[in-house]
């Protein structure tokens, strides 16, 4: 049975109005000055709120001492970024830019430090040992613009599927940590025996629920040490938690999604958290449990009041089984409010389900533009049960039609596949999708044209904005290269996110190697200007969900 409550909450949600402007990050310049073979790149983002004709100088100095000098012949206004080629080897600098705008006084970031010599592509953040982090969350949580990295460590999985080899009693309890870009930690919160050491149970999101400006960290929580005699934690209360993000404190708890309906532990056992805009205008926190079977979901407000409450039963018991790996909110209907793609589904912006393919559980599910020819969104899907068309195939966002898909039989679609623009003269966005067993691949166009069958590296590609071209790289293989074309930066470690976080409007590649956070950031010169990704609501949002189940790059939408 549906079930939608109407609170007051909901009330004043259906009274605002859609079209009105959501409040943004007030985000700094993200300036970031790495060594290179030709001196030192130095790069930095626009802001939402730059003026037309706004320009800038790169001043430096030698670090900690003397004046700073401009090192620009002419004002910089077609890009936000410079190479330093009289940086010498062996010596520090400290960089800041200057931001100038006719009859208006000219405005200075903060200074970044960095010795000329070996080339590095990345920001190192240091842990307080020789862990790994198995997530991170990105977000401002302290306000003063920059962002800072919420971190769950240590790396160990455990997955509630009761197969050999999957799960397994937990070995330690995670413990979330807050990093600054310096790597000052900030505070440490242990999840605690309530909690077991796999993703699927320990869901967090960094976000600015409350809009002072200041991100706070929502998570999944318990109590005690509720662990059966084999090491399953089946009883005792559950909560979301919402810390405040600068000091970690309790702000707030509520009840989590409860284990009733479910027909075992694999399948209560999973559980998602998001953040959507299901009024145009304010954050709302979206819990789910449930992927395979029965789906409950919950919405609630910054105070955490319940906005509405939808379950797959009664006349959506359709939806029973549709869930994917991942919960992504979107506009996919145009209305100025975010709905959410559950999987094989959508829920509109006020509980009520919109529609369902029926195709079952997708491993791949990507939301993005991903047809510039076509209004709206679409959905990439890969389909993990064995179908005899479609289980790789493109939704329309808004109706959930099939406007393509692969006509023959499937045994097992696995992976997080890959949905980019990564081959130039191919209009749109690429969909990548292969079989568990290696007995196909397919690479299609946005139009469903199949492009290759060859194997892409592997079934969980990533892509990501890297050289100064309008088209994404693959990261592949511990490499960002070009598909079937120049390879670039090394990446060190397991990737664990991207996003637009660092410098101009690439994006950043993040990875945990033992003892730290590894921000991966182009140093390639790029000749233009475009907004800071994070800026895109879709992209955003996308950013957001990376901490929470298997995470995948985030996408652009309308902007």
């Amino acid at each position: 049975m549906t079930i939608s409550v109407l609170t007051p909450s909901l009330l004043l949600l259906c009274c605002l109005a859609a079209g009105a402007p959501r409040a943004a990050e007030k985000l700094d310049r993200g300036l970031v000055a790495l060594p290179t073979q030709g001196g030192v790149y130095v790069g930095w983002r626009p802001l939402a709120d730059d003026p037309t004709g706004i320009a800038f100088n790169v001043q430096r100095r030698v670090a900690t001492r003397g004046r700073f000098q401009r090192l620009n012949d002419g004002p910089v206004t077609g890009s936000t970024n410079y190479v330093d080629t009289t940086a010498e080897a062996g010596r520090s600098y400290e960089y800041r830019i200057e931001a100038v705008v006719k009859r208006r006084e000219p405005n200075l970031t903060g200074t970044v430090r960095v010795t000329a010599g070996e080339p590095r592509s990345y920001v190192s953040i240091p842990f307080q040992g020789k862990y790994r982090a198995q997530m991170v969350g990105i977000g401002d949580l302290d306000g003063d613009g920059a962002y800072e990295y919420v971190i769950k460590q240590p790396d160990f999985n455990v997955d509630p599927y009761q197969y050999p080899g999957y799960w397994k009693k937990s070995e330690d309890t995670y413990k979330l940590e807050a990093y600054k870009q310096d790597g000052t930690l900030l505070w440490r919160h242990d999840m605690g025996w309530s909690i077991e050491e796999g993703i699927w149970y320990s869901p967090y999101v960094v976000y600015d629920i409350d809009g002072d400006g200041k991100a706070e960290v929502i998570t999944k929580a318990g109590e005690g040490d509720p662990r059966g005699p084999e090491g399953r934690v089946e009883t005792g209360p559950e909560y979301l938690l919402v810390l405040d993000g600068k000091t970690g404190k309790e702000k707030g708890r509520t009840e989590w999604l409860s284990r009733e309906g479910y027909e075992n532990y694999n399948y209560y056992c999973r559980n998602f958290l998001a953040i959507a805009y299901l009024d145009g205008q304010n954050p709302a926190i979206i819990m789910q449990r449930g992927t395979y079977t029965l789906i409950k979901i919950a919405a609630l407000d910054a105070k955490l009041n319940r906005i509405w409450y939808w379950e797959a039963s009664g006349d959506d018991k359709r939806f029973r089984g549709q869930g994917a790996h991942t919960l992504q909110p979107a506009d996919i209907d145009g209305d100025g409010r975010d709905e959410l793609v559950i999987g094989s589904g959508a829920i509109d912006h006020d509980g009520k389900a919109i529609w369902c393919t029926g195709l079952g559980h997708p491993d791949i599910m990507y939301v993005a533009d991903i047809d510039p020819d076509r209004p709206g969104l679409e959905v990439f899907y890969g389909i993990e049960p064995g179908r005899k068309e479609n289980a790789v195939c493109l939704v329309d966002a808004k109706t959930g039609e099939i406007i393509w898909g692969y006509v023959g039989q499937t045994k097992h679609v696995h992976g997080q596949g890959l949905c980019a623009d990564i081959i130039a003269d191919v209009p749109g966005m690429e969909c990548y999708a292969g079989e568990k067993d290696g007995s196909n691949y397919w690479l299609y166009s946005a139009k469903g044209e199949l492009l290759s069958k060859e194997k892409l590296g592997n079934l969980s590609p990533a892509a990501a904005y890297w050289d100064a071209d309008p088209h994404k790289e693959i990261v592949l293989g511990g490499r960002i290269r070009k598909y079937k074309g120049e390879s670039y930066a090394r990446i060190e470690g397991e990737i664990i996110a991207i996003a637009d976080v660092l410098g101009d409007w690439r994006e950043e590649v993040i990875a945990s190697v033992d003892g730290e956070l590894r921000i991966y950031t182009s140093t390639i010169p790029a000749q233009t200007r475009r907004a800071c990704l994070m800026r895109n609501h879709l992209y955003r949002l996308g950013a957001a969900k990376q901490s929470m189940g298997y995470w995948c790059p985030p996408q652009e939408g309308p902007r």
